[in-house]
């Protein structure tokens, strides 16, 4: 009797095994479309045999763990090249804006506008009548106000891109809150050595989102909770978080954010990814370009005066600057207010006398003069440089986001090989476990009806 009830037990115990495995099995499959998801295994191991005079006998199979499986290494690459691509996506991204906002080689652009200004200065030369002095206030107004939109529009960006420094921190925040909660969750329901898999698969997912945004390195603790670093600085210590933050700072009169740790004054360092990205255009790239428009705009009042300071208008008038130099930026570049309410006061001559246009000449010339970078290249031609180093920047960048994207997809790629569910792997494991959950329950089966044989017909032959 007890060898048939062992044989009972041996295949009650491989029914629950079997169950398991198609339980699992049905929840991979569920789950085949589910981001961030590893498929999940059940190990099994034959129990401990007894022993009977025959010797040790089986006794059947139980389940150890279900774990999920993950390539580690694969993970870890992820996340290294995930942080470049977060960067070079947010250059290609506030670089393509920047190249909107110049429009070249489009109409009505900053060159447009300064080759309409030397022009206008072309047509009073051949003929210093009123209607051609009021043309070329009303170029160079128009030249101004191209300066002033550009500029404004750049100065805009850039305090977009500033404003996005504390969307960013809200977010790594709220991510990071959602790893320590889940490092409390998985602690507690693997303290009797379990494996929480899907915790752990969302948990990973958390941590894979924010490597796109910052350089982030982990530690697994003995308890299953996972430690995520910055540097050197751990922004999640397991249970709980240190949370960032963003301090007002003043940058030459423009408030700008600060990353720093919250409630100090101690800045993010190794900063990468997403933020990384942000960092560079805002306090690099934007500047940069900035500051190049600047000098343009500066070059542009200098020469221009200098020329015109030289001339005489109409009424006699001399030694007064075109621009008002007091404004020598792009931001606030403007004309003479003396020669706006008198255009006759416009300096053509350099004699005095009507019909001397060797002012204007001189000014239209300077189109072709070599003011700018040392005395290296045109006005015109350093802007058109300007716009040809932003195209270079701006193709690089979309060229290594690409790359990029190239590269982080043929690590997925990798690393789903791994522990991605695999539809076909998983229907033929669901035919191999049901073929055995079948067959033990015909091991249930045979078990019973021999025991029925022993109870109910042993000793009663010849009844």
């Amino acid at each position: 009797m007890s060898g048939l009830m062992a044989g009972l037990e041996i295949g009650k115990r491989a029914l629950l095994s079997h169950q398991v495995n198609l339980q699992t099995i049905g929840h991979n499959i569920a789950n085949v479309n589910t981001p961030g998801y590893s498929r999940q295994r059940v190990t099994i191991s034959s129990t401990y045999p007894s022993e009977t005079a025959a010797g040790l006998v089986g006794t059947g199979v139980t389940v150890e763990d279900i774990r999920h499986v993950r390539d580690l290494f694969l993970g870890d690459q992820y996340r290294q090249e995930n942080k470049t691509l977060g960067q070079w996506t947010y250059k290609q991204k506030i670089l393509s804006q920047v190249e909107s906002l110049f429009a070249e080689p489009n109409d009505n652009t900053l060159a447009d506008r300064l080759n309409e200004f030397w022009d206008s200065w072309d047509d009073l030369s051949k003929n210093p009548n009123a209607t051609n002095r009021e043309g070329v206030i009303g170029a160079a107004r128009l030249l101004t106000e191209s300066f002033h939109t550009l500029a404004r529009d750049i100065n805009k960006l850039r305090d977009s891109v500033d404003a996005d420094l504390a969307t960013y921190t809200s977010q790594i925040n709220q991510t990071t809150g959602e790893i320590a909660a889940l490092n409390r969750q998985i602690v507690t329901q693997e303290v009797d050595g379990s494996r929480a898999s899907d915790l752990r698969d969302r948990r990973d997912q958390l941590i894979d989102e924010l490597s796109s945004l910052l350089d982030v390195n982990t530690i697994e603790d003995a308890n299953g909770a996972v430690r995520v670093m910055v540097g050197a600085m751990e922004i999640v210590t397991g249970l709980d978080t240190i949370p960032i933050a963003t301090r007002i700072l003043n940058d030459n009169g423009r408030m700008t954010h600060e990353l720093v740790w919250r409630n100090t004054a101690v800045e993010l360092k190794n900063v990468n990814g997403e933020l990384k990205g942000l960092l560079d255009t805002r306090d690099k790239i934007i500047p940069g370009y900035l500051q190049e428009l600047g000098a343009l705009a500066r070059t542009l009042v200098e020469q221009v005066n200098a020329v015109h300071r030289t001339g005489y208008g109409l009424d006699g008038s001399t030694g007064l600057n075109f621009f008002d130099s007091r404004y020598t930026d792009a931001e606030s570049i403007r004309i003479n207010e003396d020669l706006v309410a008198a255009p006759h006061r416009i300096a053509a001559s350099a004699s005095g006398e009507v019909g001397d246009g060797s002012i204007t000449l001189a000014v239209q010339n300077l189109r072709n003069e070599r003011v700018m970078a040392s005395g290296t290249t045109t006005i015109n031609d350093y802007y058109s440089s300007l716009v040809g180093q932003l195209g270079v920047e701006a193709h690089q960048a979309t060229s290594f986001a690409e790359n990029s994207a190239l590269l982080v997809h043929q690590i997925e790629s990798a690393r789903q090989a791994v522990q991605g569910v695999s539809l076909d792997e998983e229907m033929a494991n669901m035919v191999k476990f049901q073929h055995a959950y079948d067959a033990a329950a015909r091991v249930i089966t045979t078990m019973d009806e021999a025991l029925d044989t022993v109870i109910s017909r042993m000793g009663v032959v010849g009844r």
